[in-house]
């Protein structure tokens, strides 16, 4: 099967990379359901002032992300095992997660002998307070970095990751190693929800570090769970070509519109400064 590269397509990923040939993709970015729409809906609005936040939030509940476990385990064991078909030996996956699912994908990862080259923390120091005060306030997410090659033969762009530095990245010092904490704001800039906005969105300089250090020009980058197209946005400003797949068709909509922006030129970014703050929603919530 041909899928159109550089378009989001409404299909099943399961399904979808099936269809892929072997070892056809440079770089995967994949966010997957988390597994954590259970419990109580939980919100805060900005009708009562708390030190820190501002503006709304609220806990993302939806019905794709809340599967029995058993269910989830087969779903992964199904979407890993297609990733790792179509990812070239000199190709990386990353894949996000909580400790809701991240456990999950890690033995998954390790029953299809998929090797982890990291597991990254990646530090929000913006997020979700806790509002129960019967736990601590989660404040990171966890990223695993995948490769399915026998000989470690993925791209790695050492130098590079060493050179790259970020004003709101107080980990990263110039000149040295990157870490496997990276300080990174969850705050979007204006134009990333310009066009909508997916419940459970990250922000765009997360994927463009990933793929500074593990994409290649002219590759291919595949998303799984293309949402918003975030993903997709970050590779084209790369000068990677991408395949996404999503399976809501009012997401594949705002994202395609939100990439052709994007190739257009319309999407004009502002200054690091000018970030979104009024209105938020956090998958990673405990309360």
């Amino acid at each position: 099967m041909n899928f159109q590269k550089n378009l989001i397509h409404h299909q099943d990923c399961i399904e979808a990379i099936a269809g892929l040939p072997d070892q056809s993709v440079d770089l995967v970015l994949a966010d997957p359901p988390y597994n954590l729409g259970k419990g109580n809906a939980w919100k805060w609005d900005n009708s009562a002032p708390l030190p820190g936040m501002g503006g709304n939030w609220n806990k993302a509940m939806e019905a794709w992300d809340d599967m029995p476990l058993f269910d989830y385990f087969k779903f992964t064991l199904l979407w890993l095992s297609q990733v790792k078909r179509v990812t070239k030996p000199t190709g990386s996956m990353w894949i996000c997660g909580t400790y809701h699912n991240i456990g999950i994908i890690n033995f998954t990862l390790q029953l299809l002998e998929i090797e982890i080259v990291n597991e990254v923390v990646w530090f929000k120091r913006n997020s979700f307070p806790n509002l129960s005060g019967r736990r601590l306030t989660a404040s990171h997410e966890t990223l695993l970095w995948a490769h399915s090659g026998k000989k470690r033969k993925y791209h790695f762009d050492y130098e590079k990751s060493k050179r790259i530095t970020a004003p709101w990245d107080m980990l990263k010092m110039d000149g040295k190693q990157m870490r496997t904490v990276w300080d990174i704001p969850n705050n979007k800039a204006r134009e990333e929800l310009s066009h909508g906005r997916h419940p459970t969105q990250k922000p765009v300089r997360l994927f463009s570090r990933i793929i500074d250090i593990c994409g290649k020009p002219q590759g291919l980058m595949l998303a799984p769970f293309a949402g918003s197209g975030t993903e997709c946005v970050a590779a084209w400003r790369a000068g990677m070509s991408y395949i996404g797949f999503e399976t809501d068709p009012a997401f594949v909509n705002m994202a395609n519109q939100r990439l052709d922006a994007e190739k257009n030129g319309l999407n004009l970014t502002l200054p690091a400064d000018a970030t979104e703050t009024e209105d938020h929603e956090d998958r990673a919530i405990d309360v």
